[in-house]
């Protein structure tokens, strides 16, 4: 698995934002402009550890290639002696976790939430700013609404200054009113893409899920003034066991009365968090059980709107249907099986979370030839 968090030894008091260099990419980059104040340039590399120099001071990175950092935007924790890879630049898959709190405590939860909240936006502002040009970056928690105001400011002030870049940013969509009108028109619409859950067409069912009374009305409410306000919506379905029987009942709905939304994306579960905890009760088998996924994306997509399968591997999917199945689990925590050896299309799959069980669920598996 990729390591998101690093060793470094750093001599300051609070943390800080700084982008490393390798001494190539700073040389080529002082022969037409100033290196940013934030990048550090690689200035040695020896058996402790690969030394950085910036404006900010001294920086090293200890236990990693030098080669595999070379780009990154780093969030340094000189205290702990930690620093986390907020922007890897090689990689499509960089997304910030701007809090652990929540107000919803979802079955399947792969992010259990947690009381405290620090807040890191100005950093997260500063990471965003050096991320490679044409970025897309992700904004996830807990719940990023929480800190509704910090968020709006955050993603206006990013996107006037970089052009270049969008953002996609999960949400259990609880948290919009109508006086959010304002902010959210400051926040260029076509550059952000709101990632929204609704599981189900039955309140009941979708409130037992997110174990919030009045989370379903509230979430349809929501979605209306999503659509009024212009936003781009991608609306997400978890398969589970509690849900799947009624999801062709909730295609023809999002078909009728939700053709505004971008995206529909039926994803399968992740076995780590509460998802762990319940993954004997919430785990379906869709290998075994496609009939009612592959309905209802028919059915959504007949009429206009986008369907994908996020999270699925294709030897699990029929073959009519694995065009509609990208490789969506994130590089860092992607894993391939024993079953996926001499795969003719695992370079094309997303394989599975690093996290999924010996015992993985799927009655139908293997390489496919």
């Amino acid at each position: 698995m990729i390591p998101l968090r690093i060793k470094v030894e750093a001599n300051a008091d609070q943390p800080f934002v700084v982008r490393l260099r390798s001494f190539e990419t700073a040389v080529c980059e002082q022969r037409t402009e100033q290196l940013n104040p934030f990048d550090a340039a690689l200035e040695r590399v020896g058996p402790e550890g690969a030394d950085y120099v910036g404006e900010g001071g001294p920086i090293r990175i200890l236990g990693i290639d030098p080669s595999k950092v070379d780009g990154d935007v780093l969030l340094v924790n000189p205290r702990r002696g930690t620093a986390d890879r907020l922007i890897r630049s090689s990689s499509q898959h960089n997304t910030f976790l701007v809090t652990e709190r929540c107000d919803q405590i979802c079955l399947m939860c792969s992010q259990p939430p947690k009381k405290h909240h620090v807040d890191l936006f100005p950093h997260f502002q500063t990471a965003a700013l050096l991320a490679p040009e044409g970025a897309t970056i992700g904004v996830s928690g807990g719940e990023p609404t929480l800190s509704k105001a910090q968020l709006f400011r955050f993603l206006q002030s990013v996107l006037e200054a970089r052009p270049d870049l969008s953002f996609h940013v999960l949400t259990n969509g609880q948290h919009f009113e109508e006086a959010d009108r304002d902010a959210m028109g400051h926040i260029e619409r076509g550059r952000v893409v709101w990632g929204i859950p609704l599981y189900s067409r039955d309140a009941g069912v979708h409130d037992e899920i997110v174990g919030k009374a009045g989370a379903h009305a509230r979430l349809l409410e929501n979605l209306a003034l999503m659509c009024r306000l212009g936003a781009q919506v991608e609306l997400r379905t978890v398969l589970m066991r509690p849900n799947a029987d009624g999801l062709f009942g909730l295609a023809r709905f999002i078909a009728s009365t939700l053709p505004f939304i971008r995206t529909w994306a039926v994803m399968q579960m992740e076995n780590i968090g509460y998802g762990r905890m319940n993954w004997n009760t919430l785990f379906y088998d869709s290998s075994e059980g496609f009939d009612v996924v592959g309905r209802s994306i028919d059915l959504v997509r007949s009429r206009g709107i986008d369907a994908w399968l996020y999270n699925f591997p294709l030897c699990t999917v029929p073959e009519g249907y694995r065009h509609l199945a990208p490789a969506t689990i994130s590089d860092w925590k992607r894993a391939y099986r024993e079953e996926c050896d001499g795969c003719s299309l695992k370079a094309r799959c997303g394989g599975f979370f690093e996290w999924h069980p010996a015992n993985h669920g799927y009655s139908n598996l293997g390489a496919i030839q």
